[in-house]
């Protein structure tokens, strides 16, 4: 099965997340979205994929989410994305997509859903 894990090696539920894959016998894609982040077309389908939207993905417990006005209710999805695109630590991680779906992760025994 393909299976990618958007990751932070410095977040215990991501760290967690690729330990249950790991010990399902997957072999997983590991993509440190923080160097490498997604663009913004792939996330917007990760999150269809996962049935939620960009403010369902939003990490709200970053300062800058604040800063920047994004936990307004008025805040449109465009908006939260493209935030998201100039600053990816306001992506909620971990983020797995496997061939059964797509899951935020959070918490962690989400990921069986798509095993």
């Amino acid at each position: 099965m393909n299976v990618t894990i958007y990751h932070n090696p410095l977040c215990g539920t991501s760290r967690k997340t690729l330990e249950i894959l790991r010990e399902s016998g997957e072999d997983p894609t590991v993509v440190e979205y923080l160097k490498t982040p997604p663009s913004r077309e792939v996330l917007k389908a990760i999150y269809a994929r996962a049935g939620i939207s960009p403010r369902e993905g939003l990490r709200t417990k970053e300062p800058i989410a604040t800063e920047l006005g994004l936990t307004r209710p008025e805040v449109s999805d465009d908006e939260i994305l493209d935030a998201m695109m100039e600053h990816p630590i306001l992506i909620n991680r971990p983020l797995v997509v496997t061939d059964k779906g797509a899951r935020l992760c959070r918490p962690q025994d989400v990921v069986h859903e798509i095993l």
